[in-house]
């Protein structure tokens, strides 16, 4: 690990002139949780202790220079120009050095956002608060006091008086991890110090907590203190709040009918002296704990002008029983993952105009399973988008983890025009961030979007296909949903194919059934082995004929396979589709798009997609129609992500049907690549190597066994 630091981290991170107090402590920490990290991954489930090791990830610091100069910097060049600044956004921020600033779309005189100006014309930066709700080593907090401690100067203020202002009126953040609250602790005191040199002395605490938990404390332990029974229920729905506080975080909610002027007075009653005890003991340390919970608590219930964090990711399969109940509870529009429900709490802690800015994983864009969370954003005004995609994070390799980072107004307007910076096709951290700068010095830079975000809408799902053109929503407005032309279904879950699948030339070939037609063909034969369609690697038209599944006596042995309590662990769905002719694309779509007809006599599986038609000459022109670029475009734009989905493919528009000669055309196509799969070995009707085809039989003796 000490040679990591060593050759992984770069000079400037160690030097405090170019900000490099905070990315030290944040690479150190980062590397101090890669061993527990990597031991939890491992898990199925991840416990309570797991969760702070799993979820930190270090913020690339042109991400959190983005989020806070877009939020934090957006909001005080409108209080300027409220105020009768009269020059432009991006002449305010360049005054004060904001490189990431990216200057709003201009509107038409239609479409603006609710004035403000007289509430923003009286307001003062000390008003202005801003909130990391999963602050880790508070990275985004400490780049936050250097844009408070530049406007605090530009208003005149000295940069002692600053400091103490910033750490006392502007700055919260929470964690459940009390080391990464210490670190931001520190980080935070050591910038204001930098500032003010008699600051440590000045007894002023950051608004910086490390989220408690109750565990076993209740009401009982302050019965002394109790006045009445409303106290004591009052008292109890504080404590159950932080009953699992490690587990929920900042995710905890209040409802407003909580009496804290109570609670107050119970944790700060003096007791009555006398002879000291083991209990008088233990209650004085049961109401420092009950401190805690009302400051946090109280944390919990503002609303603060800004909203910015990197929120924790983690999908509901891997949420232990305590954290998956509470977000199905709290959050059922987000509760997919850890991330997208935390989209929904810093929304709720943000003030109705202020801003919130994240940097999250990009499915909330377009899976299904996102779509009520995207209905609940588009209550408010999307008003900057850098869409990253892979390779945002240099730690982070391959394919999978692609990322977004954005910013939102928390205020309604649905024809807002947004600005995008797609910046998915450059392939590093570094190429990302440069390609972001050229864009907000150019605007004519071809990866920038300007979109009205009310075209969302017109696309099925809402996906934020920001970068479709007019003719292509239109195509959405006035075309066939796909699922009007072929049926899309899912197919068998063995629940264990390892034990119900073989590959074809594992088994007998004389027990393999090829051609059933249907579920009565297949029984009837009494065959045990049938081609099975699970999906498979990158092809197009034809091919992938790769296994066969155990479906004796009409799947008698899968149909009965059930867990040690005896529930049934398969799912043969959609068995009339069994056996149909198809076209069929798999789940996993890496790279490009791709589909093939799929010959009747085969059983498909939940990851071989398959659509199903009575006539072949639509599931033929479909299938040319994925096939082609303008397919794989439509289809990257539905859904991005390396799992395309079935609703994905019914929302695909048909705007008219191909004619017949492009059907032959497809054919053929189809025709040539059967020819190419039955030319090798691993397939079932492979007769002939290719190379050999052309050699006359009497040449092929020397490549024959000699007959004995």
């Amino acid at each position: 690990m000490i040679q990591h630091l060593i050759t992984d981290i770069s000079e400037d991170d160690f030097n405090v002139a170019v900000g490099g107090q905070v990315e030290i402590i944040g690479w150190l920490y980062q590397y101090y949780n890669t061993e527990p990290k990597d031991r939890a991954f491992k898990k199925k489930k991840y416990l309570e202790s797991d969760i702070p090791a799993v979820t930190q990830l270090f913020t690339p610091d042109w991400i959190v220079k983005y989020m806070v100069e877009n939020s934090l910097g957006r909001y005080w060049v409108e209080v300027l120009q409220a105020k009768g600044d009269a020059r432009s956004a991006k002449e305010i921020a360049s005054s004060f050095g904001w490189r990431y600033f990216m200057p709003a779309a201009e509107q038409s005189t239609q479409i603006v956002l609710e004035d403000n100006s007289k509430k923003l014309a009286s307001t003062s930066i000390e008003d202005i608060t801003l909130i990391d709700a999963a602050m880790g080593s508070g990275h985004i907090l400490i780049y936050a006091f250097e844009v408070f401690m530049q406007i605090y100067e530009s208003e005149g203020y000295s940069r002692r008086d600053a400091a103490k202002l910033i750490v006392q009126k502007n700055l919260y953040g929470v964690d459940i991890d009390t080391r990464a609250f210490q670190l931001a602790y520190f980080s935070l005191m050591m910038k204001a110090r930098e500032a003010n040199r008699r600051f440590l002395t000045l007894n002023i605490r950051p608004n910086v907590f490390d989220i408690p938990e109750s565990g076993d404390l209740t009401s009982d332990d302050f019965q002394v203190l109790i006045q009445s029974d409303d106290e004591k229920k009052q008292l109890d729905t504080l404590l159950d709040k932080f009953r699992f506080g490690n587990e929920y975080g900042s995710l905890i909610q209040f409802d407003n009918d909580l009496d804290w002027p109570v609670v107050e007075r119970i944790a700060e009653q003096n007791v009555e002296t006398g002879q000291l005890s083991l209990d008088t003991i233990f209650l004085a340390e049961n109401q420092a704990r009950l401190r805690e919970f009302i400051a946090v608590g109280k944390v919990l219930t503002k609303e603060f002008t800004i909203g910015a964090m990197n929120p924790p990711y983690m999908g509901s399969g891997k949420m232990d029983a305590v954290l998956g109940k509470y977000v199905k509870k709290y959050f059922p529009n987000s509760k997919s993952d850890l991330f997208a429900v935390f989209m929904e709490r810093l929304r709720a802690l943000t003030i109705p105009d202020g801003y919130y800015a994240m940097i999250t994983q990009h499915s909330w864009m377009f899976l299904s399973s996102f779509e009520k969370l995207r209905q609940v954003l588009k209550n408010d005004t999307l008003i900057n988008m850098a869409h990253l995609g892979t390779r945002a994070f240099e730690e982070i390799g391959g394919e999978v983890v692609q990322s977004t980072t954005f910013v939102f107004k928390h205020q309604t307007n649905d024809n807002y025009i947004g600005t995008y910076e797609r910046l998915v096709e450059f392939d590093s951290q570094q190429r990302k961030e440069d390609a972001y700068l050229d864009a907000v010095k150019n605007e004519n830079v071809d990866y920038l979007y300007r979109t009205n975000q009310a075209n969302f809408a017109k696309i099925p799902g809402s996906p934020i296909a920001y970068w479709a053109s007019k003719s292509l929503i239109h195509d959405f407005e006035v075309g066939t949903r796909m699922d009007k032309l072929v049926t899309p279904k899912q197919g068998l879950a063995t629940a264990n194919n390892n034990r119900f699948l073989r590959e074809w030339y594992e088994v007998k070939y004389q027990n393999i059934k090829f051609d059933a037609k249907s579920l009565q063909d297949a029984e009837e034969s009494r065959m045990k082995w049938f081609p099975y369609n699970k999906g498979g690697s990158y092809r197009k038209w034809y091919g992938n004929y790769d296994y066969v599944v155990n479906w004796q006596d009409n799947g008698k042995e899968i149909r009965n396979f059930t867990d040690a309590k005896g529930k049934v662990r398969s799912r043969p769905q959609n068995t009339d589709y069994y056996f149909r002719e198809a076209i069929t694309w798999s789940d996993i779509t890496s790279g490009h798009f791709s589909i093939r007809i799929r010959e009747s006599g085969s059983i498909h599986d939940v990851t071989g997609m398959s659509a199903f038609s009575s006539s072949n000459s639509d599931l033929i022109s479909v299938l040319g129609l994925m096939n082609s670029p303008v397919g794989n475009y439509i289809f990257k734009l539905l859904n991005p992500t390396i799992h395309l989905q079935v609703g994905n493919f019914n929302n695909f528009p048909i705007v008219r049907t191909p004619n017949r000669r492009i059907v032959e055309f497809v054919t053929q196509l189809i025709h040539l690549s059967k020819i190419d799969w039955n030319s090798f070995e691993n397939s079932w009707s492979f007769t002939r190597h290719p190379l050999l085809t052309h050699i006359a039989d009497d040449n092929l003796s020397h490549c024959r066994s000699p007959v004995g």
